[in-house]
């Protein structure tokens, strides 16, 4: 079992180091041969026949048949991503257009009827116009269309949002600004929970955290901090580490009665989510009943605060990173891992065990969905909420400071890309959940607890043969049972498929373009007795038609940009923020250089940090967590005074 543990935390290494073995098997095999006086794929004469090898299973033909297939495969893959991420930012873009129009004229008639009116009218009610417009991505049969949902009236406001911002050494002014925009919602004061999971590692994180606490304390349902303690075995610094325990503490506040009403959403310390967000969950969580407590909400996110203020490789790539999460946002998509920002129900939280804290957990958007996804035998219900997510372009503070500046900018973006593909280690994890899968395919009853209640390994869950002889009163009063659907495969194999796509094919490709170069080198001019020449000239055209679908992506992308950041400002404007908030707003002719940055961006941040990353997990799965600057609105001013409200603490 510990052979096998291993094996499948460094699969991305291994499979690394196995197509390098295949490529120099394949090279210093031909090299070799012409050493001898010969090619391998040249017709051979008597005299040399005596040395030439026989073509078996593991002959000369044959092995660089595989190599060439297996290269045709890697560049299949590669064309397939950017075609269902241009697919996606189109139909998001599109659909996004639809509800900007639809609120002009909603805000337009709304106007008219105002200054038809002599009733004065509370700003606080223009602020509540109900913008709702949803995409369902969803294993249920008949909801894989867009769905538009443009409604009269607030959603009941019956559903409570549970919103955790977890956060390291994050600056006061970044939190400060991220809890003012959640603050302006009109829904905050009656729906809104928010808790600042903080981490005991940082210094005077309890004083920080109260400041903040007292300074929004009338502005939400309620705001409590937690504390993650620094002393627990097993459990490293982090967003994933914080999140954990402050679901735990969190959990304590909810009834049974109440848990099915309550929505837990994490989010990066500088996301901007517009008011429209929560109120698209809420209605779909209403409208579909039977799947509410099995489906997890992802929305798209951007980076649109200060976009213009980095380098144009560093923007690129985040572009790039927005890309690779919406890729799987897309109408009918039934496998649409979150990006940062995500909501799921806490009876879906309870029945999973919440967060995950070790190393694997460092990419902790993509950990919970692999954990929400096997826990239900690959039956997670997924709907994208189309309200995309603001973020800050990372940068190293090298505005201004000429080409060392830039390498700031840089050396800060290449830190994120590596802790983006440590999380290669969710591989690993997900084969040996399909394993768990596969032997417990028949057994489909669960007993589930809530999650303050159960134990920290709650992975397993009770097995309901002891709920049969227990005291219904007594230590098990307060489990529910549920029986799952059984495994789908079809979901499963499609799930590996994006796996692969994120921490296997940046660095199978590189490898594999090298190599096939390195032949086609070395087999020049020579007969092509395997019949292989056609596919390395397939391959050629595939690489040149994936450059021209991110060219294709990044056209598209301008218009999304676009109707979001005006979207936000609009909004923001509405809400009094737009004062020194930053609006990156993008025009083709100073953004030309962005569309060259490509090729450049996908070695850089795509497969040297891959690489680097699977390498070291042969020595360790560790990886110490960097916090990157952001910037803020209001740098500078902070709170200084001790509070004199008291605020409620979660320890």
């Amino acid at each position: 079992m510990f052979l096998i543990t291993w094996c499948s935390r460094r699969a991305g290494g291994l499979a690394m180091a196995g197509t390098i073995w295949l490529s120099y098997w394949v090279i210093s095999g031909e090299r070799g041969h012409q050493l001898h006086g010969y090619k391998q794929h040249e017709p051979i004469d008597d005299s040399l026949a005596s040395n030439a090898p026989t073509d078996n299973l593991l002959g000369p033909s044959n092995r660089v048949r595989v190599f060439a297939y297996y290269c045709l495969l890697i560049h299949l893959l590669v064309v397939i991503f950017p075609l269902r991420s241009n697919w996606a930012v189109f139909t998001i873009t599109k659909s996004l257009q639809k509800m900007a129009r639809i609120a002009a004229a909603r805000d337009l008639d709304f106007a008219h009827q105002r200054r038809g009116s002599s009733t004065s009218l509370s700003s606080a009610e223009t602020l509540t116009s109900s913008r709702g417009l949803a995409s369902s991505s969803s294993s249920e049969a008949g909801e894989s269309d867009i769905e538009l949902s443009v409604d009269s009236e607030e959603p009941p406001n019956t559903i409570l949002h549970a919103i955790v911002i977890p956060n390291y050494k994050e600056e006061n002014d970044t939190l400060r600004e991220t809890l003012e925009v959640l603050a302006s919602h009109p829904q905050a004061r009656a729906t809104y929970d928010v808790y600042l999971a903080m981490e005991q590692r940082e210094s005077n994180v309890e004083t920080k955290a109260m400041l903040l606490a007292n300074e929004f304390t009338k502005r939400f349902r309620s705001i409590s901090f937690t504390v993650h303690p620094s002393d627990i075995p097993g459990e490293l610094a982090g967003k994933g580490s914080n999140l954990a325990w402050a679901a735990r503490q969190l959990s304590q506040r909810y009834t049974p009665a109440q848990r099915k009403d309550v929505i837990v959403t994490g989010i990066d310390a500088d996301s901007h989510l517009m008011a429209n967000y929560f109120t698209l969950v809420t209605t779909m969580h209403v409208a579909h009943p039977r799947t509410a407590t099995t489906t997890l909400y992802s929305a798209p996110i951007i980076f649109d605060r200060n976009a213009h203020n980095v380098p144009a490789i560093v923007r690129v790539a985040d572009i790039m990173w927005s890309a690779a999460g919406m890729s799987g946002l897309h109408e009918g998509s039934y496998v649409a891992p979150p990006t940062s920002v995500y909501s799921l129900p806490l009876e879906l939280v309870d029945r999973v065990g919440g967060w995950d804290c070790d190393s694997e957990a460092i990419g902790e958007d993509l950990h919970m969905y692999l954990k929400c996804f096997f826990a239900l035998n690959g039956n997670l219900t997924v709907r994208t909420v189309l309200s995309p997510v603001s973020q800050t372009n990372v940068t190293g503070g090298g505005r201004d400071k000429g080409l060392r500046g830039i390498g700031m900018d840089m050396s800060a973006r290449y830190k994120q890309a590596l802790r983006h593909m440590w999380g290669a280690l969710d591989t690993g994890y997900a084969l040996r959940k399909m394993v768990e899968v596969w032997r417990e395919r028949k057994h489909t009853s669960r007993a589930i607890r809530p999650l303050h209640t159960s134990p920290n390994d709650s992975d397993r869950y009770i097995p309901e043969t002891q709920l049969d002889t227990s005291n219904c009163n007594g230590f098990f009063s307060d489990i529910v049972t549920d029986t799952l659907e059984g495994p789908d495969y079809t979901r499963i194999f499609v799930l590996f498929h994006r796996l692969f796509e994120a921490h296997f094919l940046p660095v199978q490709m590189t490898i594999l373009v090298i190599g096939s170069t390195l032949y086609l080198w070395l087999v020049d001019g020579a007969a092509d007795a395997p019949g292989i020449g056609w596919i390395f000239g397939v391959c050629n055209v595939l690489r040149t038609f994936g450059f021209i679908e991110v060219g294709l992506y990044l056209f598209l992308y301008e218009r999304f940009h676009k109707i979001c950041v005006e979207t936000r400002e609009k909004e923001m404007s509405d809400a009094g923020l737009t004062k020194g908030m930053h609006f990156s707003h993008r025009a083709p002719k100073k953004n030309w250089i962005d569309y060259f940055m490509v090729p450049l961006v996908a070695t850089v941040y795509g497969s040297i940090p891959c690489a680097q990353a699977l390498i070291q997990h042969f020595w360790t799965l560790d990886l110490v967590y960097t916090v990157s600057k952001k910037v803020t609105r209001q740098r500078g001013k902070s709170v200084s005074s001790t509070p004199k409200i008291k605020v409620e603490t979660m320890v």
